[in-house]
């Protein structure tokens, strides 16, 4: 009876914890938007009217420009990675796949916080870039072309959330000796990114530093309300270089039951 009692309580938590989990990652993501805005216009401003910020954008534009019209490969290799490797659509396919493939292991609470992840960063980003209204570098002997507005840049947005969807889900699975080798290749890529777009004409410095920023503040918000779920549900707080969810490395629980 006092085992069966247990269990009942246990699930009731588990209950009201969910509860205030989605409260928390819609919370978040309104936090994350309302943030974003004033965000931007600041930058926008500090753009405008603080020259070396602006000598740093029009210089590294300016840079890099003339080195990818000098280089036709090197700029060729720069459309692979921004165009294909890197692009936005690759990145969110991928975290589409991850979320199938959590949803088929019944980790339905780290599914959803990779989807709400990676859904609010892409609106917010188009929020920011509609708001800001910033338009792109005009550059002499243009070497690529992009459409919209320039602040922030949707590719390093997309990149940072993406990659950090993927390493706090996978690194689980990974074994340790491997874990730092992947988290260097998630910052090469997010830092690899920015390079490209800047590289290609088709943003400023700044734009893609308000990318990674507000990137990595909607990957903040969303985990801080995951992590409060686990603390509530009595699942522990573990260290980000075990992951958001360390059991994800056991086995497929039977069907009609889930681990989370």
């Amino acid at each position: 009876m006092g085992t069966l009692t247990a269990l009942r309580q246990l699930r009731e938590r588990r209950r009201q914890a969910d509860r205030r989990f989605g409260a928390r990652l819609l919370a978040s993501t309104v936090v994350a938007a309302v943030a974003a805005v004033p965000f931007a216009l600041i930058l926008v401003l500090v753009e405008g009217r603080w020259a070396p910020l602006r000598r740093i954008d029009i210089g590294a534009a300016q840079r890099l420009h003339e080195v990818a019209v000098r280089h036709p490969s090197w700029t060729g290799v720069l459309h692979l990675l921004s165009d294909r490797v890197w692009a936005p659509v690759t990145l969110r396919l991928a975290v589409g796949v991850l979320t199938a493939w959590l949803l088929h292991r019944r980790a339905w609470r780290l599914a959803a916080w990779a989807m709400v992840t990676a859904v609010a960063g892409g609106l917010i980003g188009l929020l920011v870039k509609a708001v800001v209204e910033r338009d792109r570098p005009a550059l002499q002997d243009p070497v690529a072309h992009a459409p919209g507005y320039s602040f922030p840049s949707g590719h390093a947005m997309t990149a940072t959330t993406s990659f950090a969807i993927l390493i706090l889900v996978l690194l689980p699975l990974v074994p340790r000796v491997w874990r730092t080798a992947c988290w260097g290749v998630a910052v090469f890529s997010v830092l690899g990114v920015g390079l490209t777009r800047v590289a290609l004409g088709v943003h400023w410095f700044s734009d893609v530093l308000g990318g990674w920023l507000l990137g990595l503040a909607v990957v903040a918000l969303t985990t801080w309300a995951f992590e409060a779920w686990r603390i509530e549900a009595g699942l522990g707080h573990p260290p980000v270089s075990e992951g958001l969810e360390p059991e994800l490395a056991e086995a497929t629980p039977e069907p009609g039951r889930s681990r989370w």
